[in-house]
């Protein structure tokens, strides 16, 4: 199970000082060195995730045009702007998205090995990245606040929707073991899906939404855009 990772609070965490962008569907050896790289502290961070932070600050969200109503008008993101935790009423709220692949994986695999005092080499990465993470998928995790039940977890519906509009379901969905209850006794934790975007013409450098309606009968639902040419 994906562990914590500190979130950019601000924007999309882009890191600088990366090569050229574009998400790894395989891992490729070039890529695998950059990142263990990194994690060895013998190169400057790489961009393996990006983040879309839909908390909100001053009546906006901390990352700036991070979302748009996809069904039931304007008035589902005036409203959760106005009242972002208004729970009783408007049900749960997703916090940050987060996408990622094989790459990021992998720079749990070589922050881990750097800790214990092991040198993990491409070749040992590439050896073992499809057991990590599936080729040609995406991850998302998706913190959410407000559930006033564990049950209703399962009742998030989330897809991808490619360039072309068509839309994908997720081939397995898990939870991370970071659930707890507020003072409230409302719910918060994070939601984890797999795609397989390639499968329905996804390019490596294309820009995506991902279309999230949560447990609420409100007949609203979100799109959150990722450009997938922004990590690796």
């Amino acid at each position: 199970m994906r562990t914590a990772r500190l979130l950019l609070p601000a924007t999309f965490a882009v890191l600088t000082a990366a090569p050229a962008l574009a998400w790894i569907p395989k891992l490729d050896a070039s890529t695998a060195k950059n990142v263990i790289d990194a994690a060895y502290r013998r190169r400057d961070p790489v961009p393996t995730y990006l983040t879309v932070d839909l908390t909100v600050q001053d009546g906006k969200f901390r990352t700036d045009g991070g979302l748009k109503a996809f069904d039931g008008g304007d008035t589902c993101v005036s409203d959760w702007l106005a009242a972002p935790t208004a729970y009783d009423r408007s049900g749960s709220r997703p916090v940050t998205l987060t996408l990622s692949g094989q790459a990021d994986q992998l720079s749990f695999q070589a922050a881990a090995a750097n800790d214990n005092f092991k040198n993990l080499t491409p070749d040992d990465a590439l050896k073992d990245s499809a057991s990590r993470m599936p080729d040609g998928q995406l991850r998302l995790d998706l913190v959410v606040a407000g559930l006033a039940d564990l049950k209703q977890r399962a009742a998030y519906t989330v897809r991808l929707r490619g360039p072309d509009g068509k839309l994908s379901a997720p081939v397995k969905a898990s939870y991370v073991n970071d659930w707890k209850a507020d003072s409230a006794g409302r719910f918060g934790g994070t939601l984890v899906y797999y795609f397989e975007p390639t499968k329905v013409g996804v390019n490596a450098n294309d820009k995506v939404d991902l279309l999230v309606r949560t447990e609420a009968d409100s007949g609203c639902a979100y799109a959150v855009n990722f450009d997938l040419g922004q990590f690796y």
